[in-house]
């Protein structure tokens, strides 16, 4: 357009501004970016992780409650004491055989399961199973045990020879796999609140 004076009025167009080409990343750099399955890989090294340590503590498990049921079935020692002769002593090994059960059911069943690569049951029935029966066989442990620390301390006072001692033995078992088990329902109560139930 030209102007009254003879000039032309055309619009001052401003240079682009320059771009920093260095601290840019490209979209197609691959470096800087995640892969899609990180997330994933993350998760399913994380899922492994804890079910190797809920398999190691429920195996620690069976092992304590194995050698408390050993220790007090075999606890008659000819001296006139036999560990049947006392209602906390029988809690004890009624309690230590239970757990020894279920300890070695689950310790089976996860062993399995790892090496082939399939649940036995649906994963959500078995996520309730582990960890009530987690919960109930710590409890029923550490009150066996608790149950028969007196007695035990009170023999001890007395006398101490091999029965008291194979009694504080079997009782020292059975709190050890109270708290193998207490972790491993800590374990289960974690599995169970991050379950999908759709």
């Amino acid at each position: 357009m030209w102007g009254a004076d003879g000039s032309t009025n055309s619009p001052v167009i401003d240079d682009p501004p320059a771009i920093e080409v260095e601290h840019q990343t490209p979209a197609g750099n691959v470096e800087h970016q995640k892969p899609a399955g990180t997330g994933i890989l993350r998760r399913g090294k994380r899922e492994d992780l804890i079910k190797r340590g809920c398999l190691a503590l429920r195996g620690l498990a069976l092992l304590f409650s194995l050698l408390a049921f050993i220790i007090m079935a075999s606890n008659r020692h000819g001296e006139g004491r036999d560990f049947d002769d006392y209602d906390e002593y029988r809690y004890v090994l009624a309690i230590a055989i239970l757990s020894t059960l279920y300890t070695a059911g689950q310790t089976f069943r996860q062993i399995y399961e790892l090496s082939a690569g399939t649940q036995l049951f649906p994963r959500r029935n078995l996520a309730f199973v582990d960890f009530f029966g987690d919960q109930i066989t710590a409890y029923l442990l550490v009150s066996a045990a608790s149950s028969a620390v007196p007695l035990t301390n009170r023999f001890r006072k007395g006398a101490d020879d091999r029965f008291t001692d194979s009694s504080a033995a079997a009782v020292s078992m059975e709190f050890l796999a109270f708290f193998a088990l207490a972790l491993s329902a800590l374990i289960s109560g974690y599995k169970l609140s991050t379950q999908s139930y759709i």
